[in-house]
């Protein structure tokens, strides 16, 4: 199933409906992998029948999309985890220099005990991650307590994440070939936020 939505996102004969109701079905499969990566407790219940034993989550969740493409992954993750707090980190890449800049910031309270989902559909050179890595253990989360979540990686990006926070999660269903000179990842399937959002328009 990811292989086929995969195809359908690369696809650059893929309309905006088409491409944005195949984000959401994927968005909504990386947020079930996901959540087999959250800590757990079991729980006593009662069913109508009996009392038997369940599990739930453990720790509060914070979902952090980085705008603006991350945007495209909140709506399924909210609906899979419908009491997480969600904050937002804005970075810009200049398109010269592929260097991210802070634009934005709002963060719910985090603390040590918190597990937080870092949402960003493309790992290019991974600047933007790193940064946003960095934002957030500065405000109190623990790097193994974070999950990264994304659809599709250049392998130099993805290991350079790796390199810098060994402890975090990482999940990707496609890691792509390489970068071009102009920072894309090829074969990759485009700008994503362009795709998804519409603005994409020449001129």
């Amino acid at each position: 199933m990811k292989e086929a939505l995969l195809t359908t996102l690369r696809n650059k004969k893929t309309s905006i409906a088409q491409f944005r109701q195949a984000a959401e079905k994927l968005g909504l499969i990386l947020a079930a992998e996901a959540a087999q990566l959250l800590e757990q407790e079991t729980i006593s219940i009662e069913t109508p029948l009996a009392k038997t034993e369940g599990g739930q989550f453990k720790n509060n969740l914070v979902l952090v999309p980085i705008l603006r493409s991350g945007i495209a992954l909140l709506n399924p993750f909210l609906h899979f985890f419908q009491r997480a707090s969600v904050g937002f980190v804005g970075l810009q890449r200049d398109e010269k220099t592929a260097v991210a800049e802070l634009y934005y910031y709002k963060m719910p309270p985090l603390s040590a005990q918190d597990d937080v989902i870092l949402l960003d559909p493309m790992i290019a050179t991974g600047g933007s991650a790193i940064d946003a890595l960095n934002i957030l253990k500065e405000k109190g989360a623990h790097e193994e307590k974070i999950v990264f979540v994304a659809i599709v990686a250049a392998p130099d990006g993805l290991e350079r994440i790796k390199k810098a926070f060994p402890k975090i999660k990482i999940i990707v269903p496609a890691i792509d070939e390489r970068l071009n000179n102009k920072k894309f990842i090829i074969p990759g399937l485009g700008d994503f936020g362009d795709r998804f959002f519409g603005t994409d328009v020449p001129g």
